[in-house]
């Protein structure tokens, strides 16, 4: 017996002695001046296995791995050069890799951006289009918000309005590509693409599967974009190639059937690692909270980029994109009762069309960018972009109008409607090219940029619309307006006991919504008009200097821009207005500490009024018409803004703070006349004031933060109705705020686990075309759970939008416009990494 039991004792420890052998290395990850280096990645990889942590606190790590043998090992954190090496370890014990130096990253090696970001974080310290060349942003007397794909991808940001929800001061305007900076509503169409600005309606949201950051320039952009916004530019910064080989898939399902998949594939071409590429697609089809509304996406984007030396770069790609949806012009509601809104008088799912309605666009891009330097201190940049853009719309929408009776009063619950059909066609050329040039006088340091745009977006021949709309008359023609006097020249229907006109389009009933799909051969097209040929150009030249002398810095540019739009453009009646514009900025910078930066700004702005433009608020009056909106007024515009940028931790938390005043005058807004839908007037003045607050960053190895404030005081200074000077702005909340962490569980047990939480708060706003009401403020809570596991290359997230499914509307133009939000939905999403 005796010798039994000391046989299984002995046979215990042989399998506990086994079973305890374990292959694990420690380490500890330094900077060049020794400082630690919390939250860098380290990833070790044999084959297919993949085995990584995160450095703690005190830039220590303990990697355990599977079984002896080759592994490469990469470790990457914000700020420093990846660390690459192979290891080979043969027993199953502690291997100590001792003190590991990462190397300071620096931009500095491209003035264009052809290859791209390797950091896989919430920050983004730099930026290109900022300046036309590398710069720093704490360095950068501006305030810059960026958005990274890793955020994006946290979020499952999968269209724009989903990922600059996270700026401060930006809110969307509407459900379209259009939104609010600083308290004042875009007016330029389109997105800006690597600093180029592309052009497009902006119906319909553009996905993010290709964007590798979004860049939020706020206030006017001066010497860096043309015909620029007043209260910021949105700038898509794509996803260019890298000299890691990294490769992506994603699928998702989701809430209201939406289904989606994404690649993203990137490395070197050849051995010497000049040649590099990268190819990013997506594909989504979905439907919508809201009733009818579709849609679906599809993006392909291949790039190349060329590196034959330190000296020469060239960067090539394309980006094509095919979009089938429904434009969604809002939830319409019954008008006030007793002098009171109810905002949930309908659905917030009630949509105004029908169900053949259909929204088509396709798009092309080619751009290529080229960076030479002719020496350490002279280099030459130039950059070009060829877009097609068309577009095929069927919908019936509201006219902004309740139906009438006889007597010509407003039946509240019956919509007054049209029918539209359209095509147009675009093509758009972009060139920028530009000298820079580095030199020292004594002690100051000189950075000199000089150089010339050209932008031209033609609005081709071919395009037109037919719309049907108004009211039948006894002779079986139509009337574009109903006329009481004349009441007795009109046919007439019944509507629960009351004698209307007879529309053209059935009025769209709210008490009794019916989605049947139309008949388009009932309606008489009583407006037939061919969209008319246009171009818009503007040339311009610029010098801008960066000066460094200590720790101070200034930044000054000079542009002069000339601006001609041509209406009916290579068409009998042609004609042209001209514009131009010398726009100086001036920025001062002072480093406070090594950290801690300071600033002050002035800059100006300028935009001539185009009959290429219909976004709110002048929605498009001259889109359709041969007299351009040129001979207008331009808008003209001002900035003055001071704060403070900050980087914190060892690099790891980034901080900002601004106070501005923005004032823009010479406003071309819609006069919201029924009758006369495309009237305008020219407001004279708007000013708006506030601050911004903005976080990101690690705030512990494991715990990840993305947050904003936005205070917004913005003010009508003076407009024709004397009645709205001083009052609010519309579409404007005064304050706003957002945060999203992402924490994964150091701890053993649950360290393949992570969560996501956030909270976005925006207080009440104005609507855009009546003051009857206000749309109420709101706050909604997002929620998401990380499923990693240790030796696998994939992740599971599960995102829940609107956790306590909180009903909110994003704004609403008038009665029959509201944008209602998204109530609580989910999107589960697999990734897979190799």
């Amino acid at each position: 017996m005796k010798r039994i039991l000391l046989l299984l004792y002995i046979l215990v420890a042989i399998l506990n002695s086994t079973v305890l052998a374990q292959l694990v290395v420690t380490g500890k990850v330094v900077s060049q001046s020794q400082a630690v280096v919390p939250g860098a990645t380290v990833a070790m990889r044999k084959g297919n296995d993949v085995s990584g942590v995160t450095t703690a606190q005190d830039g220590s790590f303990e990697v355990q791995l599977p079984g002896i043998g080759v592994y490469d090992i990469e470790i990457s954190s914000v700020g420093f050069d990846p660390y690459s090496r192979s290891y080979t370890f043969h027993e199953l014990k502690e291997y100590d890799l001792g003190t590991i130096i990462l190397t300071e990253y620096t931009q500095e090696l491209q003035t264009v951006e052809v290859v791209g970001r390797i950091d896989r974080d919430y920050q983004s310290n730099y930026s290109f289009s900022a300046t036309k060349s590398a710069i720093e942003n704490k360095e950068l007397p501006q305030s810059l918000s960026t958005i990274t794909k890793e955020l994006i991808s946290d979020r499952q940001a999968f269209q724009l309005a989903d990922a600059v929800k996270n700026v401060s001061g930006v809110a969307p305007s509407s459900f379209y590509n259009q939104y609010n900076v600083r308290g004042i509503s875009q007016n330029e169409e389109g997105q800006i693409v690597n600093g180029m600005r592309t052009r497009q309606y902006y119906f319909l949201q553009p996905i993010t599967s290709n964007i590798e950051r979004i860049e939020v320039l706020k206030g006017p952009a001066s010497v860096t974009f043309s015909s620029v916004d007043p209260g910021g530019s949105i700038n898509m910064v794509t996803k260019k190639p890298l000299a890691t080989e990294r490769r992506e898939v994603s699928m998702g399902v989701g809430s209201f059937s939406t289904m989606r998949a994404t690649i993203d594939f990137t490395g070197p071409l050849n051995e010497s690692k000049t040649l590099l590429y990268r190819i990013n697609g997506g594909l989504q089809q979905g439907r919508s909270y809201r009733d009818l509304v579709k849609n679906n996406a599809l993006l392909v984007s291949p790039s190349i980029s060329y590196i034959p030396s330190d000296k020469t770069a060239i960067n090539v790609e394309m980006i094509y994109s095919n979009n089938t949806g429904t434009l969604d012009r809002g939830q319409p509601i019954f008008g006030a009762t007793a002098g009171l809104t109810n905002l949930k008088s309908t659905s917030t799912s009630l949509n105004l069309g029908a169900a053949n309605d259909y929204f088509k666009s396709k798009e092309m891009i080619i751009m290529t960018s080229v960076s030479h330097k002719f020496s350490d201190k002279i280099g030459f940049n130039a950059s070009y972009m060829k877009q097609t853009w068309t577009e095929d719309l069927q919908e019936h929408r509201t006219t902004n109008a309740f139906a009438v009776d006889i007597n010509n009063q407003p039946v509240t619950n019956l919509a007054a409607m049209q029918f539209v059909q359209r095509q147009q066609y675009w093509n758009v050329d972009n060139l920028t090219a530009y000298f820079n040039f580095d030199f020292n006088t004594g002690i100051v340091k000189h950075r000199l940029l000089t150089g010339y745009d050209l932008s031209q977006w033609n609005k081709t021949k071919g395009g037109g619309q037919n719309a049907a709309r108004g009211y039948l008359l006894n002779d079986g023609t139509v009337a574009n307006a109903f006329i009481p006097a004349n009441a007795a020249n009109y046919q007439t229907i019944t509507v629960e006991g009351r004698t209307l006109p007879k529309p053209n389009v059935n009025h769209f009933n709210l008490s009794n919504p019916s989605y049947t799909i139309r008949n388009v051969d009932d309606y008489i097209m009583n407006s037939r008009t061919a969209i008319p040929s246009a171009m818009t150009s503007t040339n311009a030249v610029y010098i801008q200097e960066q000066v460094k002398i200590g720790k101070w810095s200034a930044l000054l540019s000079l542009r002069n821009e000339w601006f001609e739009d041509i209406t009916n453009y290579k068409a009998p009646g042609e004609a042209s207005f001209d514009n131009s514009a010398l726009i100086p900025r001036i920025g001062m910078t002072y480093e406070i500490t090594r950290q801690v930066n300071v600033y002050a700004t002035y800059l100006q702005g300028y935009q001539p009024q185009s009959n290429t433009v219909s976004l709110m608020p002048s929605t498009g009056a001259f889109f359709w018409s041969a007299q351009s909106a040129a001979r207008f007024k331009p808008l003209i515009s001002d900035l003055k803004e001071i704060g403070a940028k900050g980087e914190f931790f060892e690099g790891r938390i980034m901080m900002s703070i601004a106070a501005y005043e923005i004032n823009q005058e010479n406003i071309l807004i819609n006069a919201n006349l029924p009758a006369y839908p495309d009237s305008l007037v020219q407001r004279g003045a708007d000013r708006s004031r506030g601050i911004e607050w903005e976080l990101s960053g690690y705030i512990l190895p494991d715990l990840q933060i993305n947050a904003s404030y936005s205070h917004i005081d913005a003010r009508i200074v003076e407009d024709s109705n004397a009645e709205l000077n001083g009052k609010r702005k519309e579409n404007t909340p005064v304050n706003s705020a957002n945060i999203w962490m992402r924490y994964n569980f150091p701890q053993r047990a649950l360290r393949d686990l992570g969560v996501g939480i956030g909270a976005q708060y925006s207080g009440s706003k104005v609507p855009w075309f009546t003051r009857a009401f206000e749309v109420p403020g709101y706050t909604i809570m997002d929620l998401a759970i990380y499923y990693t596991p240790l030796k696998a290359n994939m992740q599971l997230a599960l995102n829940i939008n609107n956790v306590f499914n909180t009903t909110y509307w994003l704004g609403a133009q008038n009665y029959l416009r509201l944008f209602p939000g998204a109530p609580r939905n989910y999107m589960l999403t697999a990734t897979y990494k190799f």
